[in-house]
């Protein structure tokens, strides 16, 4: 004895099989799924950069402020006289520094002409 069919023909002798709304469903998620990846996924990762970037330059601007503050204490108790000589040194430091940096910047880069 054969199994009827339903009207649509999607019963067991149909040409459209039981499982196809399982079928339909899993395509769909993995559609969404490849979409998501080409699409948020870079974007995600792009903006955990930029925050992490952020805080750690953040963070190194502290630690660099506090690491200036704590080599004008050590160097106030070893050194002696006033503190003044101090600040005039680093600042010739840091001038020179920013001089030598500023030229590299602005001395143009080698190009290969070839």
């Amino acid at each position: 004895m054969a199994l009827p069919s339903s009207p649509n023909g999607s019963g067991p002798q149909g040409m459209i099989p039981a499982e196809w709304p399982a079928q339909a469903a899993d395509t769909v998620v993995d559609v969404i799924g490849k979409v998501r990846d080409k699409t948020t996924r870079p974007i995600q990762v792009a903006a955990r950069a930029l925050v992490y970037g952020l805080v750690a330059a953040v963070v190194a601007g502290i630690a660099l402020v506090l690491a200036l503050v704590v080599l004008i204490r050590v160097l106030d108790n070893y050194v002696p006289g006033p503190v003044w000589y101090i600040y005039l040194a680093l600042s010739v430091v840091f001038t020179i520094a920013g001089i030598v940096l500023i030229r590299k910047a602005n001395h143009p880069g080698v190009t290969d002409a070839s």
